[in-house]
């Protein structure tokens, strides 16, 4: 006798039940995560209070008294341990920041350089990205720091670009630009709150699902209006532009971007783009030989295939593992300590923990601080590659 055949309902009670069983066990392994934890912080804290010592961040609130030499915020002497933990934190984010833009550039650039059918800039630009990636990343940076920038010209004879860039040896001197909120034009709101609302929705346009039609143009009005706002106040003088002068020694006014942010800056970004660029080349190798040919027979070039066919194609293949560059760039940034770049873990875990002693306080900040921007970085990747390229190119 055949058994009978399952009704809708019972599909319906075996996936709810599906279901359950999958959120059950989720509760139970996060369940004995946080068992684990408190076991964890149970056990330091009894050994700790063995030694006489206790698990506190009082310590946070007590003026640090160092000073930090290059900091991407102000800092003095007199202020917290808090705040001098977030100069490390923003010197950290600063130097990946331009690293990782850097490295996807440069990257994409020696990608297509690798595809290339010029035989000599394809064998040659192979032979610069095995060089960077089978010698270490310390090893590059320091060699940038004690090799390149300290061979450059003192600051008197300065390498000059239109006489408002300077780079010598003391480090890369560029134009400021300085606000004056009090000369700031008003439309209802203030400028300076619209230009952040310029930005906030290029932002959102970026990660939007919009269909292609619109992007560009909502991209370009937003653009002019941003131009629009800087152009009106610059000439109303609440913007303007401070360029370096030599006074002396050194130069006065402008941006100094100290010989080792620039050191670091380089050994991550050209270390980094050595894997991006063969990840592009293996990325836009996997994309079917068909889409070449299609586009050779509607007339592109080759550099235009790549560029309008095959890039923006190798993408779902690439964006995962950039992901992953991207990551050990955040987290390479701790080498700066070899060069005396005051990021977070020389701040934190450097001087902060030998003034105080709090060993297990400051590694626990830069651990939480190394998680959860890697987990945010992750999640915004995830969230562009998503909504944008898996839907574009879907």
């Amino acid at each position: 006798m055949a058994s009978p055949r399952p009704t809708r309902r019972d599909d319906t009670r075996r996936v709810g039940a599906g279901r359950l069983r999958g959120v059950a066990q989720r509760g139970a392994f996060l369940a004995v995560l946080i068992a684990l934890g408190a076991l964890l912080l149970r056990n330091i804290d009894q050994n700790l209070a063995e030694r006489g010592l206790s698990l506190s961040f009082d310590f946070l609130a007590r003026p640090a008294g160092f000073e930090i030499a290059i900091k991407a915020i102000n800092f003095t002497p007199r202020e917290t341990y808090a705040a001098a933990a977030l100069v490390g934190i923003a010197n950290t984010l600063l130097v990946s920041a331009l690293a990782i833009v850097t490295a996807t550039i440069v990257g994409f650039a020696a990608g297509a350089m690798l595809l290339s059918s010029n035989p000599i800039l394809a064998r040659s630009t192979q032979g610069f990205t095995e060089l960077i990636r089978n010698t270490p990343q310390l090893l590059q940076i320091l060699f940038v720091y004690t090799v390149i920038l300290r061979a450059l010209p003192s600051t008197r004879d300065s390498l000059s670009i239109a006489g408002w860039v300077f780079l010598n040896v003391r480090g890369l001197f560029i134009p400021a630009i300085l606000a004056d909120p009090a000369a700031m034009p008003r439309f209802g709101i203030d400028t300076s709150e619209a230009a952040w609302i310029c930005l906030a929705a290029l932002l959102v346009w970026a990660f939007l699902p919009l269909p292609r039609r619109w992007k560009m143009p909502v991209a370009g009005g937003l653009l002019i209006a941003l131009a629009g706002l800087i152009g009106l106040m610059l000439q109303s003088g609440a913007l303007r532009i401070e360029t370096p002068t030599l006074r002396g020694f050194n130069f006065r006014g402008g941006v100094q971007v100290a010989p080792e942010l620039v050191s670091l800056w380089i050994g991550l970004a050209v270390y980094a783009s050595a894997f991006i660029a063969d990840m592009v080349r293996g990325a836009v190798l996997a994309v079917p030989k068909g889409q070449g040919e299609a586009a050779a027979a509607l007339g592109l070039s080759p550099f235009q295939a790549l560029r309008l066919v095959k890039i923006p194609l190798a993408l779902r293949i690439l964006v995962p593992p950039l992901v992953s560059q991207y990551l050990n760039i955040l987290k390479s940034s701790t080498l700066g300590l070899a060069i005396a770049y005051p990021e977070v873990m020389a701040v934190v875990a450097g001087t902060t923990l030998n003034q105080t002693g709090h060993a297990i306080e400051t590694m626990l900040i830069v651990m939480l601080f190394f998680v959860g921007t890697n987990l945010a970085v992750s999640f915004l990747i995830n969230l562009y590659n998503r909504h944008v390229i898996m839907r574009g190119t879907a």
